[in-house]
């Protein structure tokens, strides 16, 4: 297994994906070897050298961390992750929509982590697209973007939840609907409740509550309150300043005001029914 590069940038920049290519080695891919870090920095864009958010020391710590508590069961790591990453990197949706900074993180500042998280037995290898892919594949922008998604408020703990179950956030990251934040915390309710578990369950309920979407009005059923950009923006602001996450106990999002409870009740009694009906591979032959 490798270990992280020789030289490890102190400060997060934006990378291509033409010249990321370039690193995305048989070697790294398998897990073999790392390369140095010294050409990958000679291809980057800085950042704003006065934004203390681009440190890198406090990612590399918590990925460190990981690695250390998880080693027997890695995926684990992503319940774990996904709020510290999240309360951290403390982006704008746009910023977090630069696939350059994923690109960044995943080759210059953490290989090894996505190594370590991704490396499939079966093949022994890596999947590209882990260091280098869409938001709902790559392993750090996953991360990020399903504790963006399904925070509820400044609160963490759902997307402990949603993190905990590989086959919701595989699913579930691709559909436009789950930014709709009601949907989002149904979503985790029937995953509490053990109404849904399986990745059969979770695909046919996504499945149909997209279909469902087709003639129902999520917004009228569950309307949610527009979000505040106060709170993100003070939020982003105090990174300045904010010590380190716990490794212990949830940090705290940005302060916005939770979803309202009489909207995810009402979602989560929808999604229930539309459960019943929904289209379960093999739940017929089971009955």
């Amino acid at each position: 297994m490798i270990t992280q590069p020789h030289h490890v940038p102190e400060r997060l920049a934006l990378l291509s994906g033409s010249a990321a290519d370039t690193f995305l080695t048989e070697g790294l891919l398998r897990g073999e070897e790392v390369h140095g870090g010294l050409d990958l920095a000679k291809v980057v864009e800085p950042l704003p050298e006065d934004d203390a958010r681009w440190w890198v020391e406090p990612i590399r710590s918590l990925v460190d961390d990981a690695m250390f508590a998880f080693d027997k069961e890695r995926t684990g790591a992503d319940a774990w992750l996904a709020p510290r990453l999240h309360a951290t990197l403390r982006l704008t949706r746009r910023e977090a929509a630069d696939r350059r900074l994923w690109n960044h993180l995943a080759l210059a500042v953490a290989p090894d982590y996505v190594v370590w998280r991704h490396l499939s037995e079966p093949s022994r290898r890596v999947a590209a697209e882990r260091f280098q892919g869409p938001a709902d594949r790559q392993c750090f922008s996953r991360l990020w973007w399903a504790a963006e998604l399904f925070r509820d408020g400044s609160d963490y703990g759902p997307v402990e939840v949603a993190c905990g179950n590989q086959d919701l956030i595989h699913t579930v990251l691709r559909k436009d609907l789950i930014d709709h934040r009601p949907t989002a915390q149904a979503l985790v309710r029937l995953l509490k409740s053990g109404k849904v578990t399986t990745g059969r369950e979770i695909n046919g309920l996504s499945v149909a509550i997209n279909a469902a979407g087709a003639t129902v009005i999520y917004d009228a059923l569950a309307p949610d309150e527009p979000r505040d950009s106060a709170g993100l923006r003070d939020w982003i602001e105090e990174a300045q300043t904010a010590p380190p996450v716990s490794r212990h106990t949830l940090p705290e999002g940005p302060d916005e005001d939770p979803v309202p409870e009489e909207s995810v009740t009402a979602l989560t009694d929808y999604f229930a029914e539309l459960f019943e009906t929904a289209p379960v591979r093999g739940r017929k032959s089971e009955d």
